[in-house]
């Protein structure tokens, strides 16, 4: 019987003829079957897994095409740069992403079909961390349109759409309520998991641009929904929601009760000298995780006003505090343990930490003392039902004792002084190219829409700013691809000696029988040849404990050196477009296919054919690792 690497090695291996097949086709009646003889290699560009699943919308496949050496940069440019900037047209937060994104681009990498995905989030911290050791800034604007653009919030969402308009040369001014930018990153995420200096020089960069900001102004008390109107050309809404939701339960509202994110936001305004001793965590999501690993090591952090000194409390004094205590905290949710929203490294880390899990549980009431104040919670088990709705089951009623309750159960909106936005459930409702409903003027972005990730709001930005951009310059606001993403142009890396006399390509076709679908076609590993590509490990980052950070200081997740992120690029298998493996050109039986002269090729311009040659033999196709060539001239 054979064993799962056999399997796998089998899986991977092209075969013409199948076990037990004992005559050969004849190749005659291969190539020339009715209908078929006219087919010849037409090069088709799609989108790769990776990239569709990115909600930033990144060029995932484009910019490790430069790591790995196939985009080779301007004279003058490290490839660094040259990567970074190749990324940053979708985000502009590479950073910090590689520090806190869970990468849902990794889960669809076609590269499982060969062993384990390409460690994308990897290469990308590194980048971020090259741009930021280098000092690498975005370009401003060569012209300023003249228009104004109102942005309300300065989270990632914001400073996203703050950086696509001064690309575009629209002048920006954010609204931030509180007293420094970063929304999310600064107030709602432990330092261990994004270090404060990358924070810093990322929003800073673009800043750099030339972006406006009026920070403890809030939209809807200080400034309101008719001064924006009046003030500015368009506005773009990216609140996020900053309010943690409570559940309708008895006690539930009682003094010593808090949401999740008031509690995170607490603990790194450095206003929190000391946790109870008993802690009830509601909820089985990161920011739950992030509660109960905060609120048993770590304490508060030391968070930096913005000349760089400490704010009140160290991360020792407030940890030592809390252990000392002999604390306890205790993480509950309604779904099984097994199946946590949180990922697997945060739940590990959690139960490190000796913090008590318990899963398949509802949350009935908050048990109040004398005083009003919570001092334990009631639960009840739970499973959930074919519909998706929690159902309680039989079981015994338990109570655990509590001196605080967190509910990290999701988030809401303040929308005060915003009732001409509200659609009834504390948000903001979007329309196509994200304008908001009712009001032309308005754009909407990010968790006020429905929440969702850090790079789900950086996707938002993206398509607002351009819907804005087309406000602004009198046009009406496009219908958005099917695949919605930062695009591979074939046309951009071309030489001038391989353009027209006028240097200019109105369709890449002139290329050579060149076919783009990327907006409309994603590829999967079964169009792959999956069997040119050797197994080759991951190279997996070092993820340190907790208690290794709590002790030593530090982050998390350590970046790889820059020859591990360029052996890592190298495992990609760049679907979708020319790997420049030189496997069509070698087993081409006619000569048919060739490479374009050394001065005249450009990424994904590699290879030619040369149709009077060419007989439809499939075979420059069928060894195409990339998925790049397919039979049909158009079809």
């Amino acid at each position: 019987m054979a064993n799962e690497k056999q399997t796998a090695e089998s899986s991977r291996t092209f075969r013409r003829y199948e076990d037990g097949d004992t005559t050969p086709e004849s190749w005659q009646d291969y190539i020339f079957k009715a209908g078929w003889s006219y087919k010849c290699p037409v090069y088709v560009q799609r989108t790769p897994t990776c990239q569709n699943g990115c909600p930033a919308g990144e060029d995932i496949r484009g910019w490790l095409d430069v790591v790995r050496g196939l985009d080779k940069p301007p004279a003058e440019v490290s490839w660094q740069e040259h990567a970074f900037r190749r990324l940053t047209r979708a985000n502009p937060f590479p950073g910090i992403m590689g520090y806190v994104c869970p990468a849902p681009c990794e889960e669809g990498c076609n590269r499982r079909a060969v062993e384990d995905h390409v460690g994308i989030n990897a290469v990308e911290q590194f980048i971020g961390e090259a741009a930021l050791a280098g000092r690498f800034h975005f370009a401003k604007p060569l012209e300023e349109s003249g228009k104004r653009v109102a942005i309300i919030g300065g989270g990632p969402g914001g400073l996203a759409c703050a950086y696509q308009l001064r690309l575009k040369g629209h002048a920006c001014t954010i609204f931030e309520a509180r007293e420094q930018l970063g929304g999310m990153l600064r107030y709602g995420l432990p330092n261990y998991r994004t270090p404060p200096a990358v924070v810093e020089g990322e929003i800073q960069r673009i800043l750099d641009l030339g972006v406006t900001i009026k920070t403890g102004v809030r939209v809807g008390r200080d400034v309101s929904f008719e001064d924006l109107d009046r003030d500015f050309d368009a506005v773009f809404w990216a609140i996020g929601t900053q309010v943690g939701r409570i559940p309708e339960i008895p006690g539930a509202h009682a003094p010593n009760c808090v949401g999740g994110i008031e509690f995170l936001r607490e603990f790194n305004e450095g206003r929190m000298p000391s946790v109870p001793r008993r802690i009830v965590v509601v909820g089985g999501g990161d920011t739950s995780i992030d509660v109960t690993t905060v609120a048993r090591k770590l304490g508060g952090f030391a968070a930096t006003k913005p000349d760089g000194s400490p704010l009140t409390y160290t991360a020792d004094m407030v940890t030592q505090a809390a252990i000392h205590s002999g604390q306890k905290v205790t993480l509950t949710s309604v779904l099984p343990t097994a199946k946590l929203k949180a990922s697997e490294r945060e739940v590990e880390d959690a139960r490190s930490l000796d913090v008590a899990i318990l899963g398949n549980v509802m949350p009935l009431a908050v048990t109040l003392d004398a005083d009003g104040r919570a001092c334990g919670v009631r639960f009840a088990p739970c499973e959930h039902g074919k519909d998706g709705k929690r159902v309680r089951v039989p079981g015994d009623e338990i109570e655990i004792p509590a001196d605080l309750v967190v509910f990290a159960i999701g988030q809401v909106a303040d929308m005060t002084g915003l009732e001409a936005l509200d659609n009834g459930r504390h948000a903001i409702a979007a329309g196509p190219g994200l304008q908001v409903l009712g009001h032309p003027k308005h754009f909407v972005g990010g968790d006020i829409i429905t929440p969702h990730l850090l790079a789900t709001a950086i996707g938002h930005a993206t398509v607002a700013a351009d819907g804005i951009d087309a406000l602004l310059k009198g046009q009406a606001v496009a219908r958005r691809p099917h695949i919605d993403k930062r695009h591979f142009d074939i046309r951009e890396g071309l030489p001038t000696r391989a353009l027209p006399v006028d240097g200019k390509v109105t369709s890449p076709a002139f290329v050579h029988n060149f076919e783009d679908r990327a907006h409309r076609e994603v590829i999967k590993s079964d169009a792959l040849f999956l069997a040119h590509f050797s197994t080759t490990p991951r190279l997996a980052r070092t993820e340190r404990r907790l208690a290794e950070i709590f002790t030593e200081g530090g982050t998390r997740i350590m970046p790889l050196d820059e020859a591990q992120a360029v052996a890592e690029a190298k495992r990609c298998m760049s679907c979708g477009l020319c790997l420049e493996c030189d496997n069509c050109v070698v087993f081409c039986p006619q000569v048919a296919v060739k490479k374009v002269p050394r001065d005249q090729k450009a990424l994904g311009y590699y290879v030619t054919t040369d149709y009077t040659r060419c007989i439809g033999c499939h075979i420059c196709a069928d060894v195409c690792p990339a998925g790049y060539i397919q039979m049909g001239l158009g079809e």
